[in-house]
């Protein structure tokens, strides 16, 4: 069985990642996502093992240990993590693997899983990426001024990465997104073993 790909979409925040990972996998429902441990409190409605893994600070802290986690974060006094073996499992069983994650989640993926495919969305513009941080309007003045050095100092870390994408155009980068997925899919270096086979026959 043919090995499944692990695709990772980031960048900095404002770029619009949410947006067209959602349309991504509406569009391409075969993608499986994967479920995060956190150490947070579930909200109404989430469900162990849907949503999240909701795990103790000390739990967490033991899986961190035993290297569970293909990538791990503080996020808000809070822990968040991926387990690593469901994400492999499913690669193993020939699922294709879909993450929308930061930037520093994704370097930690990249290194623990070199062969992932990684997607950089990036703003048109710096100014049209501070223009879509303040139009949130969720953060005051000071937490807004912090977040904005940081998208910049993240739009540098773009050569981390395979793939840019920007996102000019929520419909266009998403159907290029699909269009790198498709053509990973199509790579020699993925078909060699079933190639070999059939000229065996």
């Amino acid at each position: 069985m043919k090995k499944g790909l692990l695709i990772v979409l980031s960048g900095p925040s404002g770029a619009g990642k949410g947006t067209v990972y959602n349309a991504v996998t509406a569009c391409c429902p075969m993608l499986k996502k994967s479920i995060s441990v956190t150490t947070r409190k579930p909200r109404n409605g989430e469900q162990e093992g849907v949503h999240y893994y909701f795990r103790t600070v000390e739990e967490y802290r033991k899986m961190k240990a035993n290297g569970e986690f293909l990538e791990t974060a503080e996020v808000y006094k809070n822990f968040y993590g991926t387990p690593q073996a469901p994400v492999f499992r499913m690669l193993e069983e020939g699922n294709d693997v879909f993450f929308e994650i930061d930037i520093a989640g994704a370097k930690q993926i990249k290194q623990k899983y070199p062969e992932c495919v990684s997607v950089f969305l990036m703003p048109p513009s710096f100014a049209v990426l501070e223009q879509r941080l303040r139009g949130r309007g969720t953060e005051d003045e000071e937490s807004l001024a912090t977040r904005i050095g940081s998208a910049r100092s993240e739009l540098a870390q773009y050569a981390c990465f395979d793939y840019i994408v920007f996102n000019d155009d929520a419909q266009a980068a998403t159907k290029q997104v699909i269009e790198i997925i498709a053509a990973e899919r199509c790579k020699i270096s993925r078909n060699e073993q079933t190639i070999l086979k059939m000229l065996e026959k």
